[in-house]
């Protein structure tokens, strides 16, 4: 469905009708799904896992693509270009080019979104070079994409597995709120969704937010508000995630088209990042997500509320973490599942002087809907990204 369009209502109040329904369902099942699906995914490690990734390749999404094609934990349903660290006459070329360098043409790629629901695209071609891919020049892809627009056919997917596919999402949100607005009953078959996205203490493209929920924090609300269990793993661990020469190196040392094209792309990366006078190499930011969910001892994680500022001049995009036992609000560990805790409301702003509202109360009591990634081994991350891109599983 063209987000540009639809029917007779306008972009922006598709978004908020969106929302108001997805959120009315969303908390009957948070409070349970949320733990269940990681205690669920322990429990089931034998795999295949069912997924649909959802990408803006950009230098750190296609290596996470090439990872994810070289896992065989999971069997990849679609990978669905979307606009973000370029425009989507970039991405989705550059997602068919790394379905072909991984001899994966059997995995449809299917068009997405080229702008977000309601705001004008901004690119971080800065960050990723023109063409995305850090200035590595591939040739053009020979496959052609699907017929259906990626929207369309995450519903196809999901519905036909229902219960069965996990959305890894690296990129804005556009396409999964997309599919879930368009389709009511979309969310309560979605197994999980392990995102690249957001953080909890500041972001990369303004002092506030992360890139990928900054370019479309509409649509990322939608999603917080789904009910799907979501990993959110953001800046928080996705810092910790610097790629170095010496990954380089041995990158290149594998001779297989997968860690050659890698390389390729690793060392314009690395050198972009040098000729811009940062002291640390590109981060891993996607592959981390999706590492994550491979081998999920990866990372640390924490139960949080978390939203997504929508209106704020100069916070938008901003994702929030509400905790009964974060921060000054840190219990004892055995106080720790008190009610006084739960029972904690989360508050929108105080009123203005010219309003006789009180403060909204966006929920009454403390929901966790997001398992957040608050730790990360870096060691083992990079040890399982270099070997699966090296042919060593």
């Amino acid at each position: 469905m063209n987000s540009e369009h639809r029917g007779s209502i306008t972009r922006r109040q598709f978004v908020t009708s969106s929302a108001t329904v997805l959120a009315a369902s969303s908390l009957a099942r948070n409070a349970q799904a949320t733990t269940n699906f990681f205690a669920q995914h322990e429990a089931a490690r034998r795999g295949p896992f069912r997924v649909i990734i959802d990408t803006d390749p950009g230098v750190d999404d296609a290596l996470a693509l090439l990872l994810a094609m070289r896992s065989p934990e999971l069997k990849i349903e679609a990978i669905t270009p979307v606009a973000g660290n370029v425009p989507l006459e970039l991405t989705l070329p550059n997602a068919l080019r790394m379905v072909e360098i991984a001899g994966r043409t059997d995995i449809p790629v299917a068009a997405g979104a080229r702008a977000p629901l309601v705001r004008r695209l901004v690119t971080a071609a800065y960050a990723h070079g023109e063409n995305g891919l850090g200035g590595a020049v591939f040739p053009e892809p020979k496959t052609k994409p699907a017929k259906e627009p990626a929207a369309e056919l995450i519903r196809q997917i999901v519905r036909k597995f229902p219960g069965e596919v996990t959305l890894l999402t690296i990129g804005p949100l556009t396409n999964i709120a997309t599919a879930l607005s368009t389709d009511p009953e979309l969310a309560g078959m979605v197994r999980a969704l392990v995102m690249m996205g957001g953080s909890l203490s500041g972001g990369n493209i303004t002092p506030a937010a992360e890139f990928n929920i900054y370019v479309d924090p509409e649509a990322a609300r939608v999603v917080f508000q789904s009910g799907i269990p979501i990993t959110m793993v953001g800046l928080d661990v996705t810092r910790k995630t610097s790629l170095t020469e010496e990954h380089l190196r041995q990158l290149q040392g594998a001779q297989n088209p997968v860690s050659q094209a890698a390389a390729t792309i690793a060392r314009n990366a690395i050198e972009h990042n040098r000729e811009r006078g940062f002291i640390v190499g590109p981060n891993m930011h996607d592959s981390l997500a999706v590492a994550g969910f491979i081998d999920p001892s990866l990372l640390k994680l924490k139960e949080y509320y978390v939203d997504v500022e929508t209106t704020g001049e100069l916070t938008a995009g901003e994702t929030l973490g509400y905790s009964p036992n974060a921060g000054d609000l840190r219990r004892r560990p055995e106080m720790a599942k008190d009610p006084a805790a739960t029972n904690m409301s989360i508050r929108g702003s105080a009123p203005t002087l010219a309003s006789t509202r009180t403060s909204p109360v966006v929920r009454d009591r403390f929901v966790p809907n997001a398992n957040v990634a608050v730790d990360v081994d870096s060691i083992r991350f990079f040890d399982l990204l270099i070997s699966r891109l090296s042919g060593k599983l």
